[in-house]
């Protein structure tokens, strides 16, 4: 067992575990219980209205035998007199309790369905659009197959809980209480043997509860790491088959496999030894009570129908127990479930929502900046980042990117690049220090506005399932088909797009893998320029493409950076001509910051790596 050292939410710290400490699995405990309170609040009045269905149905159902009961003690002998009205009013009763019970417990049936589906859909609502507003610091650690399996494994689990779980419990123990009372009220005696019978049922039901805690959450992490494993596969099936890697993947994966196999196993079991246990004592009980009443019936101190209906009322006592069982498994599996879905509801977006719309107060301009240059002015003052507790990955950077100028950046891996990409773009918030567009601090500018003035684009573009128009459209969502077509022609995307099968309105299954690199970035392009930003990001935006892709993309720059400020994070230098100013990162610092040419004739890092770039053209 593991305990977390962390202070602080727990959060998808320890989801990953099959077992935890008794302190964590109690903080665990009560974050799913939480979290299903919040889910069930809103309809605090149709639970009220299901309790009363629960009460009215089981109160006609466990009247039944003791109307039995008077039926054959009291109604027959009268109807022998010739009194047929006690026994005709008795069946009646009899009758009316049972459509009563059946009539009651549809509607809680329907009424219960149609609860567990607005939870259903409130839950999977929440998990997706909390994943969406995670930063990309979460989902660099946390799995797309662990997203996959909290939005389809876990959501399922909460399912068979709302659906039949609950209802199943609530009626359980509404039915053995109305079965207590009219036990008591028909015989004292058959009472007090059916209570000491029950004891050692509850005891046995206690006991799967601790073991099945344990095994359903062993079983939850078990089948997210199946579907991880799995969705990895898939995703790396190229890798996988150039190195020819089926039968090592298969291994792994036939472990994973067996590791799952074997916790259900044990669990159906748990769940076995449960339903054995349960029909033991109940066997045994009813053979003590059948003896029992039986002696009593001869020595005439009962009746026959209190003999028949106390033993009816036992059997119907033990049935129930059965029902909580099944909801003691189902609970558990769902709890196992809450606690994965709580854990990523429980984690905060590393980049936080601004306190006030700074659109509409200029006082949030720092000092110093009040006059900038025009929309798309960049400012980094003393900022510095660094992932987690670890060291600094931007070491303090100082830095004006003037609107409309375009700035190269180069460096080594592991420079500090795409780390200074990503708190220009907010991706990330800076450690220390400050980043502003227009002298407004990026905390203080709403997600919406900032994600429509500043864009970035990748080396690897992605492309939704959909057509190529909405694809493009996506960047600026209501774009008219004028608007798409006319992006397409100026990027120089129109010319392929239009020998597609469909134009425009292709559709572009599995992520356009059917495109070539240098099609799916342009058509990235397209994207970006439809949306027309402030600020343009190209991170690595060319690196993946061979030399005919780079020169149509390159092209197509001229006209996407035309007007506005860029940021281009660099490997090749034939991304470099044409900007205005180059900066050279190295450990997290700017240790060259100039022209393309200033810094050629300097002598220094860029001189470097410009010159190996030339040598590398003279030996193509």
């Amino acid at each position: 067992m593991t305990k977390p050292s962390a202070a602080g939410p727990l959060g998808v710290r320890v989801e990953h575990l099959t077992s935890v400490d008794r302190d964590t699995a109690r903080v665990l405990r009560r974050r799913s219980l939480r979290l299903m309170s919040r889910l069930l609040a809103p309809h605090k009045a149709r639970l009220v209205w299901l309790g009363v269905l629960v009460l009215i149905s089981q109160a006609a159902s466990a009247a039944g035998p003791l109307l039995l009961s008077q039926a054959i003690d009291t109604g027959l002998p009268t109807l022998l007199d010739g009194d047929a009205a006690p026994f005709l009013v008795i069946v009646v009763a009899l009758v009316l309790a049972t459509v009563t019970d059946a009539g009651l417990s549809n509607l809680f049936t329907r009424n219960a369905a149609a609860l567990s589906q607005r939870v259903l859909l409130r839950v999977r609502t929440l998990l997706f659009e909390h994943t969406g507003r995670l930063g990309l610091d979460f989902h660099q650690r946390y799995t797309s197959g662990r997203v996959i399996s909290r939005q389809t494994n876990d959501v399922d689990a909460v399912a068979e809980l709302l659906e039949s779980g609950f209802g199943d419990l609530v009626n359980a123990v509404a039915r053995m209480a109305f079965i207590a009372a009219a036990l008591l009220i028909l015989d004292p005696l058959s009472a007090l043997v059916a209570f000491a019978v029950f004891v050692p049922v509850v005891l046995v039901t206690r006991r799967f509860q601790v073991v099945s805690s344990r095994l359903y959450r062993e079983s939850s992490e078990r089948s997210a790491r199946l579907i991880v494993r799995f969705v990895e596969t898939i995703t790396g099936i190229r890798a996988m088959q150039a190195f020819r890697a089926e039968g090592r993947n298969a291994d792994v994966y036939g472990g994973l496999n067996g590791a799952y196999t074997d916790t259900g196993r044990r669990t159906a079991m748990a769940f076995g030894n449960l339903f054995t246990g349960i029909e033991l004592i109940s066997s045994i009980g009813l053979a003590v009570l059948v003896l029992i009443n039986g002696l009593r019936t001869l020595e005439g101190s009962i009746g026959v129908g209190v003999l028949v209906a106390a033993a009816l009322y036992l059997v119907q006592l033990f049935q129930p127990m059965e029902a909580v069982g099944m909801f003691a498994n189902t609970f558990q599996s769902a709890v196992a479930a809450l606690e994965k879905i709580s854990g990523v509801l429980e984690e905060e977006p590393s980049v936080a929502a601004p306190a006030q719309d700074a659109k509409h107060d200029p006082a949030r301009r720092t000092e110093d900046h009040r006059d900038v240059a025009g929309p798309g002015d960049i400012a980094l003052r003393g900022t510095a980042f660094s992932y987690g507790d670890g060291p600094l990955v931007l070491q303090r950077v100082d830095l004006h990117i003037p609107a409309g100028q375009t700035v190269a950046v180069v460096g080594p891996t592991g420079a500090g690049k795409t780390t200074l990409a990503s708190i220009i773009a907010r991706f990330a918030d800076p450690t220390q220090g400050q980043a502003l567009l227009d002298g407004v601090d990026l905390r203080d500018i709403p997600d919406s506005e900032l994600r429509r003035r500043v864009i970035t684009v990748t080396q690897d573009p992605f492309l939704f399932q959909g057509t190529v128009a909405s694809n493009i459209e996506l960047g600026r969502p209501g774009a008219s088909r004028k608007e798409i077509e006319q992006a397409a022609k100026l990027i120089g995307a129109d010319p392929f797009i239009r020998r597609m099968p469909n134009g425009y309105n292709t559709d572009l299954s599995h992520r356009g893998v059917k495109l070539s690199a240098g099609q799916r970035q342009l058509i990235s392009f397209a994207r970006a320029f439809v949306a027309d930003p402030e600020v343009l990001i190209l991170d690595e935006a060319t690196s993946s493409l061979d030399i005919p892709g780079e020169r149509a993309v390159q092209k197509a720059l001229g006209t996407l950076l035309h007007d506005r400020t860029a940021v281009i994070i660099a490997h090749r230098l034939s991304t470099v001509n044409d900007a205005d100013r180059v900066l050279v990162l190295d450990g997290g610092a700017i240790v060259e910051d100039g022209s393309p040419a200033e810094l050629v004739a300097r002598g220094g890092r860029y001189a470097e790596l410009h010159s190996a770039w030339l040598s590398s053209l003279d030996s193509d």
